[in-house]
Formats: structure tokens, C-alpha cells, sequence
């Protein structure tokens, strides 16, 4: 499975592709910071966003896509850029009719490290280990990004499965 991980942010946007499959090592094929300058006009900010990452998906043909979920942070601008950036994120995906899938800054850490907790460094400690890169994905907003996207091999899978039952079973209920 291939998996275009994407950690929305306005000025910097961080894009990892892994592919991989449930309980084996990913493999990293490639990863990126989309940068807006914060001088330049909103819109200008998102279309450029939106024409990144529609082409990162046109070049990498991911199977689908994780997007960090927005969670509210005390500062209103950063969670208003940073939910701007995702939803760019999520109809990049949907436009190219890919299944998109939200994980929650936890949920990423206890995949990838085992703990809901982990900071920025054990983080990318991590990310770099599971992928056997010889150095740390750099800047930290690339880490972020891949660790989406091994989440979603290793979890995505199952979580899919599960929406898929759920689907069925509301289908045949209402019959």
C-alpha cells in the first residue's frame, strides 16, 4: 500500500509517501515541505497549497491519504491555518478519488512509537529508524508527515475494514 501522509500546516506543510504493509517495515519513497510566505495574500497561500499537493499526488499515485486532524490549540490563528491547510489536504485526496483518512496527533505517536505522549525527537527518532534512513527527516514537519503516513499503513488497514462492516451492516438494517 502506498500512503501520501500529510501534516497540514499554512506556512510549512509537510508530505511524506511510504508504502508498506500492515506489521512489516515501510519503505520511504519520498517527502517534502510545501512553504507559503505569510506575507502573501490568503488565498494565494491555499491555491498554492492545493496545486503542491494535487501535484505530489499526480507523481506519487498514493492508494490513499493521511491527514493529521486539526485539534484545538490555544492560539486561534495557528488552529485556523492549520485547518485550512487540511482541508486542502483532504480534497487534494478526494479530488484524485482517493479514500482519506484523519488520525489525531496521539494516535500517530502510539503507532509509531508506542506511546500517545512521545515528543517531537522521539518522533522522528523513530520515523527515521522504522524507515532505516542513514539521517533524521528534516525539518520536523517532513517527520511528521511520514509518521502519518506509516500510521496509516499499520492502522489505516483495519480502521477501513472496520468503516467497511459498519457500512454494510447499516446498509442491510435498513432494509
Amino acid at each position: 500500500m502506498r500512503v501520501l501522509g500529510v501534516d497540514p500546516g499554512l506556512t510549512r506543510c509537510g508530505v511524506g509517501v511510504v508504502e508498506g504493509v500492515p506489521g512489516q517495515p515501510c519503505t520511504l519513497v519520498a517527502y517534502y515541505v510545501v512553504y507559503t510566505d505569510p506575507a502573501d495574500d490568503l488565498a494565494l497561500r491555499l491555491l498554492h497549497l492545493d496545486r503542491s499537493l494535487n501535484e505530489l499526488v499526480a507523481e506519487h499515485q498514493p492508494e490513499s491519504v493521511a491527514v493529521e486532524r486539526v485539534f484545538s490549540q490555544h492560539n486561534v490563528r495557528t488552529v485556523m491555518g492549520t485547518a485550512q491547510a487540511s482541508g486542502i489536504a483532504v480534497l487534494a485526496g478526494a479530488r484524485a478519488g482517493l479514500p482519506v483518512q484523519t488520525y489525531t496527533p496521539s494516535e500517530v505517536k502510539a503507532a509509531v512509537t508506542g506511546s500517545g505522549q512521545a515528543d517531537k525527537a522521539q518522533m522522528t527518532a523513530m520515523v527515521t529508524r522504522l524507515l532505516r534512513l542513514a539521517e533524521p527527516p528534516k525539518p520536523a514537519d517532513a517527520a511528521d508527515a511520514l509518521a502519518l503516513a506509516i500510521c496509516h499503513v499499520w492502522r489505516g488497514g483495519t480502521r477501513s475494514k472496520l468503516a467497511a462492516a459498519a457500512d454494510r451492516a447499516r446498509r442491510g438494517g435498513a432494509r
